[in-house]
């Protein structure tokens, strides 16, 4: 009797964990279909997370999830170039019972290493894709990272030696078994490769992982209640122009106002006074709680070809689509949603959310 009671208990509580994990796994499907922010986070991380690598490879990777622009960043560890055998070949001399090696030369370890880490960013887009059964994703951001030894400082530092973006539309059209993999990502998704990944030369990335990790940006919609930071979509147009402009001030930039459009956005130019690498910037901002049509973007270059910048950015409070990113490829334009700028925000220590509201403008 004693020994049917226990086991009546034991078979209880395994139901109880079974249907608790079940549960579980119902509540975070439905999470993901709702295109939570984290739950997205969360199934892709699962995602990449079980791929397989051979030996010697980084298992670090990271995927952040950007609904306003349906937008997946990946920021993916990558192999050392060290990877590659700086030995091409071996030969045995019988006179001397010995094996000599020949060196493989550094260009053809560079053009290997850019093969590899160009099909790692491929799989990557193919393994995302193909498990998005609910069409979560419409364009993917990948960052290749290494980490390895400074030789003039001995400290440890990452340097970003591939980055690309990629709209599904356009992966789509991509067989995969009849390309070369440097020229697809270069020429197709107009990705930066590092010309000399064996001297760590870097790329700058397409967008910042931290504007999509989901870790700094907050929900919008659970603690919105009691959060007392200013709502960035309850500010009226000149207020939050004069945001933006104290925003890239704060940044460094020497910012001017120089011209409001008087729907909700701003146009501004800043000066970046480091040489070399510093220039002129055209920003505009749209203060939408809608998706940024594709025309705004194109506007933003033709802005910037006029203005002569060296540079185009546009920021907002919501999101992109597809064919704005696919137009931004390989301009100097750079797209900063709402998840974005709510990352500049925390990352200057400037108090923001975005909380649609039915006050909240369309633009």
């Amino acid at each position: 009797m004693v020994a049917r009671k226990r086991h009546a208990a034991e078979k209880a509580a395994a139901a109880a964990s079974v249907a608790k994990q079940h549960a579980e796994m119902d509540r975070f499907e439905a999470a993901v279909k709702s295109r939570d922010r984290h739950a997205v986070s969360r199934y892709f991380q699962l995602v990449i997370d079980q791929l397989k690598d051979l030996r010697g490879f980084p298992k670090e990777r990271r995927a952040g999830y950007v609904p306003e622009s349906s937008l997946l960043a990946l920021e993916w560890r990558l192999p050392n170039v060290e990877i590659v055998p700086d030995k091409k070949a071996f030969r045995y001399v019988k006179t001397r019972d010995a094996i000599e090696s020949t060196v493989r030369p550094v260009a053809e370890i560079r053009k290997t290493y850019q093969q590899l880490v160009a099909q790692i960013a491929l799989r990557a887009l193919y393994v995302v894709f193909g498990a998005d059964a609910h069409q979560l994703v419409s364009t993917v951001v990948f960052n290749g990272m290494v980490r390895a030894i400074d030789p003039s400082t001995g400290q440890t530092i990452e340097r970003c030696l591939i980055t690309l973006r990629a709209t599904r539309d356009q992966f789509e059209q991509v067989v995969l078994r009849h390309v070369d993999p440097v020229a697809c990502v270069r020429k197709y998704f107009a990705a930066d490769v590092s010309p000399h990944p064996e001297e760590l030369q870097e790329v700058p990335p397409v967008m910042s992982f931290n504007m999509a990790d989901p870790r700094i940006i907050d929900p919008v919609d659970i603690i919105s209640g009691i959060d007392k930071r200013p709502n960035l979509l309850e500010l009226k147009p000149k207020d939050f122009e004069h945001f933006v402009h104290n925003l890239f001030t704060k940044m460094g930039l020497d910012t001017k106002i120089f011209k409001a459009d008087g729907d909700g956005g701003v146009d501004c130019v800043a000066y970046d006074p480091k040489p070399v690498f510093g220039g002129k910037y055209v920003i505009q901002a749209k203060l939408y709680n809608i998706t940024v049509p594709p025309a705004a973007v194109r506007d933003l270059y033709g802005t910037m070809q006029h203005e002569g910048a060296t540079k185009g950015i546009l920021i907002t409070t919501s999101g992109y689509g597809p064919s704005s990113y696919e137009f931004a490829n390989g301009k100097p334009l750079q797209l900063i949603d709402g998840s974005g700028l709510l990352a500049l925000c925390k990352d200057l220590d400037i108090p923001a959310r975005i909380v649609p509201t039915s006050k909240s403008r369309t633009k």
